[in-house]
């Protein structure tokens, strides 16, 4: 298999989950799915595989003590760069996995965060955190405040 169809693979191999967690976030067979790590085991193993065949000697001495100059040289490899984005595949939809389940639990809003997650995985983490902080600002749960206040009984 070329190093461009495990690259093409890898691409669409996490597109279900993405369109799982954003399109119907609340059926039953998403959670099932997203409770799984095999996902995360599928791809840690394609990186696994790509990140062997792209570290030479002299690629892990330069990443050793990594300069700018040196990871742009390493990552004009076909290799070395599909070992990358398979690393941005694998963190974003961690980091995806993670927001969808925080809202599962909270309630909290969640599409547009995963939205930003599966094309730039920070920004959909800072998105979920400034949700999140508006959320509890200006939108306290009912919840939370009736077990802030003491409950008291008729005699």
């Amino acid at each position: 298999m070329s190093i461009s169809q495990i690259f093409d693979g890898a691409n669409i191999f996490v597109l279900p989950f993405w369109a799982l967690m954003i399109f119907l976030p609340n059926w039953q067979f998403t959670r099932k799915f997203m409770e799984s790590y095999l996902p995360f085991v599928a791809l840690a193993a394609v990186y696994f595989y790509l990140f062997i065949s792209s570290v030479t000697p002299e690629n892990a001495q330069a990443l050793a003590n990594p300069q700018l100059t040196d990871i742009a040289r390493f990552f004009a490899d076909e290799t070395a760069a599909a070992t990358g984005w398979i690393h941005f595949l694998v963190l974003d939809l961690f980091v995806g996995r993670w927001v969808y389940w925080e809202g599962q639990k909270t309630g909290i809003w969640t599409v547009h965060s995963i939205a930003l997650c599966l094309f730039a995985g920070p920004l959909g983490l800072l998105s979920h955190i400034i949700t999140y902080w508006v959320k509890q600002a200006f939108f306290p749960d009912n919840k939370n405040k009736e077990q802030s206040i003491p409950e008291t009984t008729a005699t």
